[in-house]
């Protein structure tokens, strides 16, 4: 095993890959440097890394460039592959999204249904109940309303309202106006801002760069590209990938991290 961690190259920051005999991936990770984290990983005395040394019998990698692509790369292939090591991470189907939409009488309502083309829901769930319980929680985080969110149908006034702590938009006693600012408030601390964005990060090999497009606050994908000035084709560098509540954390972290 020292051997085939000594092909990997002193530094490499990207994705590794670790294999059994069957020649299925059983362990997705990323690292600013693979060849020491293997390392690690082969000196790791734990029961699970035991079990993890006893079935690889090969590892690949992949060069990323940055650790931003790493992550995201990291991500998409563990959801893809469904490594048995993996198990916290590999939540790979969403179904259910959170959406917004205003109501006739001008409140911001986010609601809970099923994802589907014709609407861009603002972060996916694995399940229902995933979503429900995120959406309790927002609702009572940014004291927002139930009824008008979804959790509790009611001609009345909704159950919070009672325990004070919902300011009335159920039953039109507190203003849209008010109401739409908590709910663009956790728009602004969950979400990237609706805006175009390009990342630019080091690519994979000098004169290079990696790439990652933002399109009105949805990840689109990344890439990579020789370094000189970015032209008019810029999307054709961009392999296309899936937005999800992952990728919208690990850039908001990235982006709040650069002070960007």
């Amino acid at each position: 095993m020292k051997k085939l961690i000594n092909e990997v190259p002193d530094n490499t920051t990207g994705v590794y890959y670790l294999w059994n005999e069957r020649d299925r991936i059983i362990y997705i990770g990323k690292s600013k440097n693979i060849r020491a984290r293997l390392y690690q990983h082969f000196s790791n005395n734990t029961n699970k890394a035991q079990r993890m040394q006893k079935q690889t019998v090969k590892v690949t990698f992949e060069n990323m460039g940055n650790e931003l692509i790493a992550l995201l790369r990291e991500s998409e292939q563990i959801k893809f592959y469904q490594p048995v090591f993996n198990r916290a991470q590999r939540r790979a189907i969403f179904i259910w999204g959170i959406f917004m939409k205003k109501d006739d009488h001008g409140y911001k309502s986010l609601y809970l249904d099923k994802i589907d083309k014709k609407n861009q829901e603002l972060m996916s769930f694995s399940n229902k109940s995933e979503g429900k319980e995120f959406l309790f929680r927002i609702t009572e985080k940014y004291v927002l309303c139930q009824k008008i969110n979804g959790l509790y149908p009611s001609n009345a006034s909704c159950f919070q309202y009672t325990l004070r702590m919902c300011k009335g938009a159920c039953i039109k006693k507190e203003d849209p106006l008010g109401y739409n600012r908590r709910v663009a408030q956790f728009l602004d601390e969950y979400f990237l801002p609706k805006e175009d964005k390009l990342i630019v990060l080091a690519g994979r090999k000098p004169n290079e760069k990696g790439i990652i497009l933002i399109e009105n606050g949805v990840y689109k994908g990344y890439g990579f590209i020789n370094d000189k000035p970015l032209g008019r084709d810029i999307k054709s560098h961009i392999q296309a990938k899936t937005d999800n509540k992952e990728t919208q954390r690990l850039i908001r972290s990235f982006l709040k991290k650069e002070g960007l």
